[in-house]
């Protein structure tokens, strides 16, 4: 008997995902335990392994195609049960296509009205099980602006549904096929004789537009979370990097790789965490989460948008150890095989702009951890030494972003001293 694949569950926060390639094609053999398909999640692209093993017998869901979790994608099973199996696929749709119409008969006896009832139909893009393919950015605009999604035809891949199309309907010029009695009177179209595509506002130009991936929603959801909810406040500190640059010269001749200087603001974090719990935490419905485990996030730009991988118990870990994960981590994304394991579980973040020579910024926490570190450049800077004179140091400038219903104020401000204490003089870093 065929076994259904279902659309996985890869990562806690997944409620879809995309099929971006079948690694085996229909009639090939399929062994558990080794790569099926590749799907996109929320968080990472993602190979799925078979759980069984047989033969590929049919895949339903099309690369390029978003289902739900616990669709249906595919069926494995032995190879004599293909010609079975897609007799069971043909003989289902057939009695559910014909009951409406012996139904939708007797209904209205005059002509007109059945014939007005079939001309949507074709305008609606489906996948054959019933399901209108459009994109989840389509969706949630058809949601929000009432257009009617089966009364469209999608100009994606396949005939999907995509934003665009939504746009144009929702300014009337698809659902001008949909209602054509409405709109008939008050569509004075004859005033805009050069359509178009996506843009009103001709000074613009031609509009492009871009979906956005999965990972891209993603991050911009919790970013727009994190500003909703989180009453933050920001902290500044200017730091003597000084005997930092020379640690790292010395590191240089007996490591390699050397330990960055964002390895030792994530070894310095760490540290600073495990003596202030709260920065270590999250405020969640009228309560303080304390967690047990340093897990310090460091964001990685990658593939158009912000991933933060996790350096788990980074506060246990030497800075030699924090430096070849976050080399391994950072690696990883950019390749596009990070893990949904290795995205989750921070506690805590670092976000560093000095390799863009930006020397102060603030960055948006990432939900729903208490606090964000965000690090400038790393400059030769004028600066007044104890004795008075004006000598030239290292110096590097640090934000602290913090949730005001864990964190405040002096608790931050001790918190960040500590950091900048550890930074100062970071032989200890080193042990």
């Amino acid at each position: 008997m065929a076994t259904d694949v279902l659309m996985p569950r890869l990562s806690d926060s997944m409620e879809e995902g995309t099929v971006l390639k079948w690694i085996v094609q229909p009639g090939g053999e399929v062994k558990r335990g080794e790569p099926l398909v590749e799907i996109e999640t929320d968080k990472a692209n993602m190979t799925y392994e078979a759980d069984t093993d047989g033969v590929l017998i049919e895949v339903l869901a099309q690369e390029g195609e978003t289902l739900p979790i616990g669709q249906v994608i595919a069926r494995i099973g032995a190879a004599g049960e293909e010609i079975a199996d897609r007799r069971s696929q043909i003989a289902e749709p057939e009695p559910a296509a014909e009951e409406p119409e012996p139904a939708a008969e007797p209904a209205s006896e005059p002509e007109p009205e059945p014939a007005r009832e079939r001309e949507p139909a074709p305008a609606a893009a489906g996948d054959g099980n019933g399901r209108v393919k459009a994109s989840p950015v389509a969706r949630r605009m058809a949601r929000e602006m009432g257009v009617e999604l089966a009364a469209l035809e999608g100009s994606g891949p396949g005939g999907r549904i995509v934003k665009a199309d939504v746009e144009a309907a929702a300014k009337g010029g698809v659902q001008v096929q949909e209602r054509p009695a409405e709109t008939a009177a008050p569509a004075p179209t004859p005033q805009t004789p050069h359509p178009t595509p996506a843009s009103a506002d001709g000074a613009k130009g031609e509009v492009r537009i871009q979906e956005l991936t999965r990972l891209q929603r993603t991050v911009s959801r919790r970013m727009a979370e994190s500003k909703a909810t989180a009453p933050e406040f920001q902290l500044h500190v200017e730091i003597d990097m000084s005997l930092a640059v020379e640690l790292r010269s010395r590191l240089k001749e007996v490591t390699d790789p050397a330990p960055s200087f964002n390895d030792m603001v994530v070894k310095a974090a760490a540290v600073a965490l495990r003596e202030f719990p709260r920065a270590n935490g999250a405020y969640r419905d009228g309560q303080w989460e304390l967690y047990s485990r340093v897990n310090v996030g460091i964001a990685v730009a990658a593939q158009e948008a912000l991933v933060v991988p996790t350096v788990f118990d980074a506060d246990q870990k030497s800075l030699g150890q924090i430096a070849r994960d976050a080399r391994e981590l950072a690696t990883k994304v950019r390749d596009g095989s990070i893990t949904p394991p290795e995205l989750s579980g921070g506690t805590f973040s670092v976000s560093n702009l000095g390799m863009y020579g930006i020397e102060s910024f603030t960055a948006i926490i990432n939900p729903p951890q208490a606090a964000i570190l965000a690090v400038g450049a790393l400059k030769k800077k004028a600066v007044v030494d104890d004795s008075g004179r004006v000598v030239a140091r290292d110096m590097m400038g640090a934000t602290l972003i913090c949730d005001h219903r864990i964190l405040y104020g002096a608790d931050a401000a001790e918190f960040l001293a500590r950091i900048r204490a550890l930074l100062e003089q970071p032989l200890s870093l080193a042990l």
